[in-house]
C-alpha cells in the first residue's frame, strides 16, 4: 500500500512537472476541445470638436449624435470588428479663443486617432496647428471657409464643399434664378460669415446686382441668451433704407433669428437668405414673431438625409429627426469614413497610427449616405452639391439644387 501510494504521488508530480512545461495555448474543456484565450482588442478613441454649449449648441449636437451613432453600429458589429472604438466630445464652442485649449486636450489622449470636426471655421484656423503638429486627422463635417484648404496641414480634410462654391452658387440663385437686382450683403465678423458673405458679394456683383455690404458683428449674448433683437435695429434700418430687394447674412442662427425680428419691426418686405450656419429649426425657434422666419431661403452644401436606416437609428439615440439636424449625415459620413480608412490600413498589415491614417485618407474612396467620399489633395472633398431650402409655415423645407 505505501508503495503504490507513493507511486501515485510520484505521478501526479510528474505530470503536474509536464503541465507547467505546456505552453498556455489554451483550456481543455469538459467536451474535450480547446478554449482559446483571445487578446483583447485594442481600443481608439474618434473625437468630436464643435459647440456643445452655448448660442450655437444645437449645430453641436446634430453633429455628435451622428458620431456616437456610427460609433455605435461599428462597436455592436462584434463578429467583424478588428478594434473598439470611443467617442470623446471637446466643447470649443464654436469659439476660436476656446478651440486651442480643446485641441491641446484632444491631441494629448494618447488613444485619440482622429477628429470629427472642428464644426465651425473660425475654430478650425485656431485648432488645426495643433492637430497638424501631431498628426491627428481632422475630418470637418461643416467647416467652409476656403483659406483651411490653402495653409499646409496635410491632417486637414472636410466632406463638404467650401465657401468659394457655395458663396456664388447663392449668388446666382439670388440673382440669376430669383432674378433680384439689390442684394445687401450681410457678414456676423465670424471666419465663416465673413468668408461667405464675401463670396456672394463678389459674384453677385459680377452677376450685374447692385451689392451693399456690411459688417455686423454678432453681439456675444447668443451664448447665455440675453441678446435682443433690439441690438439690430440700426442695422435693419439702414437694410430698409437701401431699398434693396433681397439680404443675405453670412452668420448663424442666433444672430439671425434676432436680425429677423428686427426687420420685421422695421417693415421689412424683401428675401432674406442665409447659408449652413443659419440652417436649424433653431433659427425659427429664436426669431420672434417666429413668422418673421418665413420665406427665409436657406443654402447649405449639406443634403437631408433619405437613408431610412441611418434616419431611425439617429431619432433614437438622439430624439431629433435626421430630416433637420443640420450635418448630421455628413458627420455620420465622415466618421465612417476615418473608420473605414482605419480599416483598409489593417487590411495592408498596417499599424493604426495618426500619421499611417492620415495617408490612408488621402487614398481613400468610400461610399457614404450623402456621397462618395473622395478628398483632393488639400482635403477638399472631391465634387460639389449646393441645395436650398425654404422657411413654410414655421418648417424648413428642401427645395432642391441651386
Amino acid at each position: 500500500m505505501k508503495l503504490r501510494l507513493n507511486k501515485t504521488v510520484a505521478a501526479i508530480a510528474s505530470s503536474a512537472l509536464l503541465v507547467m512545461a505546456v505552453p498556455a495555448v489554451g483550456i481543455a474543456s469538459s467536451s474535450g476541445a480547446a478554449v482559446k484565450h483571445r487578446q483583447p482588442l485594442p481600443t481608439y478613441v474618434i473625437g468630436y470638436e464643435g459647440p456643445l454649449s452655448g448660442g450655437n449648441l444645437q449645430l453641436g449636437l446634430n453633429m455628435v449624435f451622428a458620431v456616437e451613432l456610427a460609433i455605435n453600429q461599428y462597436n455592436a458589429n462584434v463578429h467583424h470588428r478588428q478594434f473598439k472604438l470611443k467617442l470623446a466630445r471637446y466643447d470649443d464652442q464654436g469659439d476660436p479663443t476656446i478651440s486651442p485649449t480643446e485641441a491641446q486636450a484632444a491631441v494629448a489622449n494618447r488613444n485619440l486617432i482622429a477628429i470629427v470636426g472642428p464644426a465651425f471655421s473660425g475654430a478650425t484656423a485656431a485648432a488645426e496647428p495643433y492637430y497638424a503638429k501631431a498628426h491627428v486627422a481632422t475630418v470637418s463635417p461643416s467647416a467652409t471657409n476656403p483659406s483651411l484648404a490653402t495653409k499646409g496641414w496635410n491632417n486637414f480634410f472636410r466632406v463638404v464643399a467650401d465657401d468659394s462654391v457655395q458663396g456664388p452658387a447663392d449668388a446666382n440663385y439670388l440673382v440669376k434664378t430669383k432674378g433680384f437686382k439689390s442684394v445687401y450683403v450681410v457678414n456676423d465678423g465670424s471666419s465663416y460669415g465673413a468668408g461667405l458673405a464675401q463670396a456672394v458679394a463678389t459674384q453677385a456683383q459680377s452677376d450685374g446686382a447692385k451689392v451693399t455690404t456690411a459688417t455686423v458683428p454678432g453681439t456675444g449674448q447668443c451664448n447665455n441668451g440675453t441678446a435682443s433683437a433690439t441690438e439690430y435695429q440700426a442695422a435693419a434700418t439702414q437694410v430698409v433704407a437701401s431699398g434693396a430687394s433681397a439680404m443675405f447674412y453670412g452668420g448663424y442662427y442666433c444672430d439671425l433669428g434676432l436680425f429677423l425680428g428686427a426687420l420685421s419691426s422695421s417693415g421689412y418686405t424683401g428675401v432674406v437668405m442665409s447659408g449652413d450656419g443659419s440652417d436649424s429649426p433653431a433659427l425659427i425657434q429664436g426669431t420672434t414673431p417666429a413668422s418673421a422666419a418665413n420665406g427665409v431661403l436657406l443654402s447649405c452644401a449639406c443634403s437631408a438625409s433619405n437613408n431610412a436606416a441611418f434616419n431611425k437609428g439617429y431619432q433614437n439615440l438622439s430624439n431629433f429627426s435626421a430630416a433637420t439636424a443640420t450635418y448630421a449625415p455628413e458627420s455620420y459620413d465622415a466618421t465612417n469614413t476615418i473608420i473605414a480608412a482605419m480599416k483598409a490600413l489593417l487590411t495592408q498589415h498596417k499599424k493604426i497610427t495618426r500619421a499611417n491614417l492620415v495617408a490612408e485618407l488621402h487614398k481613400i474612396t468610400f461610399k457614404g449616405i450623402t456621397k462618395i467620399v473622395h478628398f483632393q489633395k488639400n482635403g477638399n472633398i472631391a465634387g460639389s452639391a449646393i441645395y436650398v431650402n425654404k422657411v413654410e409655415n414655421g418648417k424648413i423645407v428642401q427645395l432642391g439644387l441651386e
